[in-house]
């Protein structure tokens, strides 16, 4: 019965959601009554009140005493789930794609530190196997399975961080990370740069010198920024103006 419930809480707060991504209702700009959701969703009072909290502890919405519930902007909202829905319908994409570089910056640099110390052989042989199978997907022009190996050489160095935390902590992003990877790894240039940081990043760890994997992590992921500028966000003005 719980799950249940739980199931038809769900289903009031995409529906609220999808309200708000397509534009139907704007930041600052208040949600109908409980009772209005409950009936559109065809949900007791009760069910939509909970939807109401669950909006509210991911800072979606906020509550004006006496006045009712009012939009957040998306750039505050702290829900995971509410933020993947917000970027997967594009909502300033750029920008989404430029915080997810810097989330990158900031976990997996400091995983390649700790992987410079704390990998295994296995680690390094799952690394190289990584990037032979990148090499081999760039000379076929295999962009997907490009795209594939890239993720597993890093979530390899993740999970040979010792720290089940850090892999925890992007795997969450896993599917928009696999979208953002996949559009700049379109370019033949970007694949190049990728192959060639990767094995200076695969060179670093197997030295077990930590202060250089860091470096050499943090210089991949300043590349794929400049790439990111280069081949993608330029490309994108370039269409919003010709439009």
């Amino acid at each position: 019965m719980a799950e249940a419930r739980r199931t038809l809480v769900d289903v009031v707060v995409d529906r609220v959601l999808e309200h708000i991504l397509s534009g139907e209702i704007k930041p600052d700009d208040a949600l109908p009554p409980e009772a209005d959701i409950a009936k559109e969703s065809g949900v007791s009072r009760l069910t939509a009140r909970e939807a109401m909290n669950v909006l509210k502890a991911q800072n979606v919405v906020y509550v004006k005493r006496g006045l009712g519930t009012f939009v957040n902007p998306p750039e505050r909202w702290t829900g995971l789930d509410a933020i993947m829905q917000a970027a997967s319908r594009g909502v300033a994409s750029e920008q989404v794609a430029l915080l997810l570089l810097e989330v990158r910056r900031m976990v997996e640099t400091g995983a390649a530190e700790l992987a410079a110390v704390r990998h295994n052989q296995d680690d390094l042989a799952a690394m190289e196997q990584s990037l032979h199978e990148m090499e081999a997907a760039h000379e076929a022009g295999d962009v997907d399975a490009l795209t594939v190996a890239d993720i597993a050489f890093h979530d390899r160095i993740l999970r040979a961080s010792g720290n089940p935390f850090v892999p925890a902590l992007l795997g969450q992003l896993s599917t928009l990370l696999f979208a953002m990877r996949r559009e700049t790894s379109a370019f033949p240039d970007v694949q190049r740069h990728a192959i060639h940081h990767h094995k200076l990043v695969l060179a670093a760890v197997a030295s077990g010198d930590s202060g250089i994997a860091r470096s050499a992590m943090d210089a991949h992921i300043t590349q794929t920024f400049e790439d990111y500028e280069h081949y993608l966000a330029e490309a994108s003005r370039s269409g919003a103006t010709a439009g």
